[in-house]
């Protein structure tokens, strides 16, 4: 298999929403299976080099299996440990690596380990867990709140004492001070990694480690809501705390051991004096261990489609990288807002050749390629309770199954579908989209191609054109081999001027390709962007 230095992409499925093997309306491991010649190996897949799996473990899927019961068994919902194994070996066979979800700062409530942590204040797992009194006047152990809504603390009747969580109830937050805990959690990497799983996307890191006197947090003077909503506080106690390094690093000494392994740190970085700017947190991950580590670059999903702050951010993100660090950009995921639903389905395929023509690893979420949309979900097909508890309104709408072709459930299930499939499926689906030469189905075909064929796209420096406001400019270089990428983010066309001489190679819309004239001129339509080889 490549390695992960020259993998192209890594493409995040959904497993509850791929592809259902068994009819039951729910995706599979199986599911998983059969599609997988989409992903690579035949002439007309879709040419990515590595797949990340949403979690798949025992779960009670209280958090759509982020509260995970089992770390070493697969959830019956998608299947068997034989259909993982088999699902190993097919990508494998493919020359696709598989990377799995790893969830190391909370368990679920019925874990084992919390099990027998609450039975008694003197279990030997008490300690997996972060327990503490009330205060003398009965009140909290202090003001933390949790992301799901209300405080970090839940008062557990059988023990006397309260445990802490960052997310819901459900989910109480691992003890990462403690040795055992984190040794416990090495060994189920190295379970994983034995099996031949070549990486992990390692789930909400900076809520591992919490100050250790438990501060309260300070109030964000000027809200006007419930003291314990999360916007009430500045969380500069809760999470991001001064041993996070030291986590961070029991996990990368894993990694290390064995041949070409892959960790990315889901990592959300934020404007906080305390924590340093935004490039100095990302400078820390980066030194834990950059062969074999990446913090996932999320920023721009919350920017708004102004080509004047992608560039502002991009310009001093890259600037902030060593020769060794390896960005990992992300636009999407099962977490935010589908890019045709947040920017508009033209901004999508510029936002595409934007992710696919930067450096290092990139993430693209299943569905993108065919430009799916957020779905309107009702209440009574609601599953995301963790969303709905936190009041924002659930995450259902960006996890709808895939879709595949124009027949009624959309070739995702023979059964009920587990969320409900929109009309707009019939016009946005593969089967429509596969021998459509302008699809962006066909552009994501395009730009993975391109990026497999040359170091340039992975390896090379990228620097950044000035440019009209409206346009984001930079050129690619690796040897010999040299690219210009010019990204109009404006609905008006743009005319631009350039010293270069080349040829248009591939624009946002294939089909429909402008030409560089011998003087370096180029008129770029609304929202178009083209790739030139120079």
């Amino acid at each position: 298999m490549k390695p992960w230095t020259n993998i192209n992409t890594i493409y995040q499925i959904y497993p509850r929403s791929y592809q259902d093997a068994s009819g039951d309306g729910v995706g599979d491991l199986n599911g998983i299976i059969q599609r997988l010649p989409y992903l690579k190996g035949e002439a007309d897949s879709l040419g990515v080099d590595a797949i990340w799996l949403s979690p798949v473990y025992a779960s009670p899927m209280r958090d759509c299996g982020y509260d995970v019961s089992d770390f070493r068994a697969i959830d019956p919902v998608f299947g068997s440990m034989d259909d993982f194994r088999r699902l190993l070996a097919e990508a494998h066979y493919r020359d696709l690596r598989v990377m799995m979800d790893f969830v190391p700062n909370h368990t679920s409530d019925q874990h084992e380990w919390f099990r027998e942590a609450r039975q008694s204040r003197d279990s030997n797992k008490r300690d997996y867990y972060i327990w503490r009194d009330g205060k003398p006047d009965g009140s909290l152990p202090n003001n933390w709140s949790s992301l799901a809504g209300g405080s970090m603390w839940h008062y557990d009747e059988g023990s006397g004492q309260y445990y802490l969580h960052s997310f819901m109830q459900e989910q109480p937050d691992l003890n990462w001070a403690n040795p055992r805990v984190r040794e416990e959690m090495q060994h189920v990497m190295r379970y994983w990694f034995d099996m031949g799983v070549d990486g992990f996307r390692v789930d909400a890191i900076w809520k591992l480690a919490k100050d250790p006197d438990f501060a309260d947090n300070p109030f964000n003077e000027g809200y006007g809501g419930s003291p314990y909503d999360y916007g009430a506080t500045i969380h500069v106690h809760s999470k991001n705390g001064p041993n996070l390094d030291m986590y961070l690093k029991a996990m990368t000494d894993v990694a290390a051991e064995y041949k070409d392994k892959q960790l990315l740190f889901e990592f959300y970085s934020e404007e906080q004096p305390l924590f340093g700017t935004i490039f100095e947190q990302y400078k820390k991950l980066y030194a834990i261990n950059p062969t074999v580590a990446s913090p996932l670059c999320m920023n721009l999903m919350g920017k708004p489609w102004n080509a004047s702050e992608f560039k502002t951010f991009l310009r001093e993100f890259q600037n902030t990288l060593r020769t060794d660090d390896r960005p990992a950009y992300c636009i999407s995921n099962h977490d935010q807002m589908r890019i045709v639903s947040r920017w508009g389905r033209e901004q999508a395929r510029v936002a595409a050749m934007l992710l696919m023509t930067l450096p290092g690893l990139p993430t693209m979420y299943y569905g993108d390629e065919i430009g799916m949309e957020n779905v309107d979900i009702s209440k009574e097909y609601m599953n995301d309770l963790f969303d709905v508890q936190a009041g924002m309104g659930g995450r259902d709408p960006e996890r709808t199954p895939m879709q595949w072709d124009s027949t009624k459930r959309a070739g995702f299930t023979t059964g009920q579908p587990w969320l409900p499939i929109p009309s707009l499926a019939t016009v946005h689906n593969v089967a429509n989209q596969q021998n459509d030469p302008d699809s962006i189905l066909a552009l994501y075909k395009a730009l993975l191609a391109l990026r497999s064929k040359s170091a340039v796209w992975i390896k090379g420096e990228i620097t950044f054109i000035e440019s009209v406001d409206t346009v984001i400019a930079y050129g690619r270089r690796y040897g010999t081999d040299r690219y210009i990428v010019l990204l109009n983010f404006s609905e008006q066309p743009q005319t631009l001027f350039a010293s270069y001489v080349g040829t248009v190679i591939l624009a946002t819309h294939p089909s429909d390709m402008p030409e560089l004239q011998k003087n370096g001129e180029i008129t770029l339509k609304g929202l178009e962007g083209v790739i030139i080889k120079v």
